[in-house]
């Protein structure tokens, strides 16, 4: 665990046929295959920060330390310790001295200033966590191997973020900026980190083929894999059946039940199933017309048949989550029962809403079938009660992109909400902080309520003030129907019987490659 002073650390078809047609050399035997259900349509470590595209991160990039395990814990990584100051404003890290770049270079306390500075720069990827916290400047190298932050306020999550403060080679990338971009094109194609892997092939359409970093200061046991591909498959079926058939050596570990039937009755895959922290929901855009009645909304939330979609479509595969908070996650309302699927209530709450009421469009992501499962029997319960509803399916990079667009927000999406770090304000304050408003809150909901309570929950140091407040805030939104909130859901880690040393993470979902190798 971290040493800490003084402060206590609280908790589509085109790209398918691209794949297909993939001019690559022939498969290695001893090549591990990941088969990915979303694009990487770049390398940049800071502008994309989601799961879909986290093996970039995990494999070519290090952070100061790392999320590992399940349940998640933070072990020292790039750095060897960090001390706070009394007043909980400074952070200030020491780092390895044994750690190079892919090109061999050393990595000095200027690297990880420059990292930041770049996030928040970009204001892209990670950066709606940091902004609050960090000024433009506040980031120093008192020297090669001492980094120290000043934060704008007291931070109880500061130290849960630093592993995204994922560290670019500086010089490296300042020889390639163009134009005041911050290497931002260049960076889009090419690596310049640290990690267990560096680039050896990349076409966006396509993914990525890496071999392992012998110099990594990790170091690597007496197995380990040399060479890593994550390829893009957005087609559920093709990545089961190539699974099945040893084409691929691993693919998303949260998958349908009768897919997951179909890999345990095959002599090639193994099941790794374990709980994770990832809430299944309906986001809605609670700053528009009609959704933005709450009486619309609590429609909404009464018009979508849980238990027939837990238990009939997903076969008792998870379970039912009454907030975004998942069950598991201390700071989850205790006792708090989920909104209940009745079409009488829903008809009740809709006669209340005032505005004219029109079709709604729920996005859903492509190659993500379970999300367009949900959208169909919303859809269907939602005619019954006189709401007309599109449903429209895009590749996740196409719907996070819009999302983040308050003009371009589709009125609904269904998606899971990962973890990032293990603490409520991943779920509850990202989503439905008003700090957050355009970065993670994509809901684009805001209760001044809610938000003081959010708001003292990130700088109290105190464990049980901060599972009160987080739990008083999960009851104010979910009392404001302000998402459809589904299930928490489990991972279950498909991989070849010829894969070992898999280390699940549910900050990550299993796509951290270091440690696994073939059996």
């Amino acid at each position: 665990m971290i040493p800490i002073s003084r402060r206590p650390l609280l908790g589509l078809a085109a790209a398918a046929a691209a794949t297909a047609a993939m001019p690559r050399e022939a498969h290695a035997a001893d090549r591990f295959v990941y088969a990915n259900n979303s694009n990487f349509d770049t390398l940049d470590p800071h502008v994309v920060f989601d799961t879909a595209r986290v093996a970039v991160r995990l494999n070519f990039y290090d952070g100061l330390y790392r999320w590992v395990d399940n349940p998640p814990k933070l072990i020292l990584w790039l750095a060897e310790s960090h001390e706070t100051s009394d007043d909980g404003l400074d952070w200030v890290f020491k780092l390895r001295r044994d750690v190079k770049f892919h090109d061999g270079s050393p990595m000095t306390a200027e690297d990880v200033v420059y990292s930041i500075e770049r996030i928040l720069a970009l204001n892209l990827g990670a950066a709606p966590l940091f902004r609050p916290l960090l000024e433009a400047g506040a980031t120093t190298a008192p020297d090669a191997h001492t980094v120290r932050f000043r934060l704008k306020e007291p931070s109880a999550i500061f130290g849960s973020l630093v592993p995204d403060i994922t560290v670019v080679n500086s010089k490296l990338v300042k020889r390639n900026e163009r134009d005041g971009d911050w290497g931002r094109a260049w960076l889009a194609r090419n690596v310049a980190g640290t990690g267990s892997f560096r680039l050896r092939r990349y076409d966006p359409a396509v993914g990525f083929i890496a071999q392992r970093f012998p110099d990594h200061f990790a170091g690597w046991g007496p197995k380990y894999l040399d060479e890593i591909e994550f390829r893009t498959v957005l087609e559920t079926n093709t990545r089961v059946l190539g699974m099945i058939r040893g084409d691929y050596h691993g693919t998303d570990g949260y998958m349908t039940p009768d897919q997951i039937d179909r890999f345990r009755a095959s002599d090639t895959v193994q099941i790794l199933e374990q709980e994770s922290m990832r809430v299944f929901h309906f986001c809605i855009h609670n700053a528009r017309a009609p959704m933005n009645d709450i009486h619309f909304r609590k429609a909404l939330v009464h018009a979508f048949d849980y238990d027939g979609f837990i238990n009939d479509v997903l076969k008792g595969s998870v379970v039912r989550n009454p907030t975004i908070i998942p069950n598991n996650m201390w700071g989850a309302p205790q006792g708090l029962e989920g909104y209940k699927f009745d079409l009488d209530l829903a008809k009740a709450e809709l006669a209340k809403v005032q505005a004219p009421l029109r079709p709604i469009t729920i996005g859903t992501l492509a190659g993500f079938s379970e999300t367009e499962q949900a959208a169909s029997v919303f859809q269907a319960n939602l005619r019954k009660i006189g709401i007309e509803a599109r449903i429209e399916s895009a590749p996740w990079p196409t719907v996070s992109s819009r999302m983040r667009n308050k003009d371009q927000q589709y009125d609904m999406v269904p998606y899971w909400k990962s973890t990032y770090y293990a603490d409520p304000n991943n779920w509850l304050g990202e989503l439905y902080g008003s700090r957050y408003l355009g970065g993670g809150n994509v809901s684009y909901y805001s209760n001044p309520e809610v938000d003081k309570r959010i708001e003292r929950a990130l700088v109290s140091t105190d464990q049980e003030e901060r599972q009160r407040l987080n739990e008083e805030a999960a009851r104010m939104v979910f009392d404001d129907a302000a998402g459809v909130w589904i299930y928490n859901t489990k991972w279950f880690g498909p991989y070849s019987k010829r894969i070992a040393g898999i280390r699940f993470c549910p900050v990550g979902s299993g796509q951290d490659m270091r440690w696994a190798h073939f059996a």
